[in-house]
């Protein structure tokens, strides 16, 4: 029964954030976004201090219940294990007991707290284990997703129904894209051979709660006046952890999972209230535990410190894509606070990415902010109405603001080029920027001051810019706009 619990609760948690990052209406996170925002690290890096708390106290009661339950990253390698075990019955108990190896568990956790205290973003996101499965998902298993939506849109539309409308499906950035499937390669293989073992020598989360959960009120126990040593429980372990021959079981690496319960024929292991003597079966040393609280301090102190199709003009000529102008500082969305915020809290999940209805994010190029979201106007705009980054963002890296908020937030501030402008380059009237702008903050003026007739060209307001990029976007002028948006590193306001 407590299996059934348990895998039913795993699936709701596994279906609904994979949902949040394959949906592109908004629909789903009015429902299930909260699924997102009680996951470990994000919660934590939001400050999010009452999740933390129910998360860690439930490890301190049941164990590592998280890691079987609530994280994606988890439950998508027990799928894959499944899987494994139903290709053949002969490999179905393949599973068997390992030790620890302690010195790779805790130095990558050592590693990932000095990174998240240095600010090196790149490297706390790819062992982030919520992020490590966002990116997966919005990277390799979101595009087949949009594919089948506009094959249905294509069917729809001819059928004069409006069911499906079609939306664009493009790599938005290739390392990201790479990193995503090496990811997914690598946890594919090693839920595929041995189970949890990335759960147990990588995953930094895992570390963390591994610790407490030695100390759980309540988990698996081995009754040794009715166990055989048969050794069905170890074949069935995912995380290697029992030790039949001893009767003894590493808490610090069950994850809880309740499979050895379910298939012990002689119920000699059952789900339960510990005794002292069960909780010196984990084996840890009096300095390894030391050490392993100097380094959760630090944690906790550094998280609270912390290809489009060809387009015409309407006739033959082609209308060339525009390419990313150089941007001294990167633009980040409304609700950021600042760029230094924004590195240090964000996890680099994709979700925002994910749902940007504008094609505005997409993940850096910068090696130290690599795979973290920033702004870039080529295939749309940051419309003042849209909120929907802020809505999602689970590690309080974007804060969540009102309409009226983001129409006053300056994110970043407009720059003209004149020798990209149309009525200088080619000496006929535009205005296109001035015209589209939502906040008022570009005007035309002549371009000889002494004849009122000429020319018109832009001129820039910053105190009324809000950096949405409107007139990035919409300037006719190719391959480089002849205005660009400059990102501000400290968020003003109008």
């Amino acid at each position: 029964m407590l299996r059934k619990i348990r895998l039913t609760f795993a699936i709701f948690f596994f279906v609904a954030i994979t949902a949040l990052f394959l949906d592109f209406t908004g629909s789903v996170h009015a429902w299930l976004g909260w699924t997102a925002k009680v996951q470990f690290l994000p919660a934590l890096l939001a400050m999010n201090l009452a999740v933390v708390a129910v998360l860690l106290l439930l490890t301190l009661f049941a164990g590592r219940v998280y890691c079987s339950v609530i994280c994606p990253l988890g439950v998508f390698q027990d799928i894959v294990a499944w899987l494994n075990s139903c290709r053949s019955k002969k490999k179905f108990y393949r599973f068997s007991y390992s030790s620890e190896v302690r010195w790779l568990r805790y130095g990558v956790f050592a590693l990932f707290v000095l990174a998240l205290i240095a600010g090196v973003g790149s490297f706390v996101a790819l062992l982030a284990p919520y992020s490590s499965y966002g990116r997966i998902v919005a990277n390799l298993f979101a595009p087949l997703y949009r594919w089948g939506n506009n094959v249905m849109a294509y069917f729809a539309e001819r059928a004069d129904s409006y069911a499906f409308y079609s939306i664009d499906v493009w790599l938005k950035s290739l390392p990201t894209f790479i990193i995503a499937i090496v990811s997914f390669v690598a946890l594919v293989a090693l839920a595929w051979r041995n189970g949890r073992t990335y759960c147990n020598t990588i995953c930094p989360v895992g570390t963390v709660l591994g610790f407490l959960s030695r100390f759980s009120l309540f988990a698996p126990t081995i009754d040794t006046s009715k166990c055989v040593n048969c050794g069905l429980c170890a074949r069935h372990c995912k995380a290697s952890c029992i030790n039949p021959e001893e009767h003894k079981i590493d808490y610090s690496r069950c994850v809880a999972c309740m499979d050895c319960i379910d298939t012990c024929t002689h119920h000699a292991l059952k789900f339960r209230l510990r005794r002292n003597k069960d909780k010196q079966n984990a084996p840890a040393s009096d300095s390894s535990r030391r050490s392993f609280l100097s380094i959760s301090a630090l944690f906790a102190a550094s998280a609270a410190v912390n290809a489009q199709k060809k387009k015409v003009d309407g006739g033959l000529a082609v209308i060339e894509n525009k390419k990313i102008p150089q941007r001294v500082t990167p633009i980040v969305p409304a609700g950021a606070v600042s760029a230094r915020h924004f590195a240090r809290h964000c996890t680099a999940c994709q979700l925002c990415v994910s749902v940007c209805p504008n094609d505005v994010l997409r993940p850096s190029t910068d090696l130290q902010k690599l795979m973290q979201p920033e702004m870039s106007y080529e295939r749309g705009y940051c419309r003042p109405e849209c909120k929907r980054c802020s809505e999602v963002c689970p590690a309080g890296a974007i804060h969540p603001i009102t309409i009226e908020e983001k129409s006053s937030i300056r994110i970043g501030h407009a720059v003209w080029v004149k020798k990209n402008c149309i009525p200088v380059v080619d000496g006929v009237e535009c205005g296109n920027c001035a015209r589209h702008c939502p906040s008022g903050a570009i005007l035309m003026v002549p371009s000889d001051a002494n004849k009122p007739n000429s020319l018109k060209i832009p001129v820039v307001n910053t105190a009324r810019c809000i950096g949405c990029g409107a007139c990035e976007n919409l300037c006719p002028a190719r391959p480089f706009s002849a205005i660009y948006v400059e990102g501000n590193s400290v968020h003003g306001e109008m």
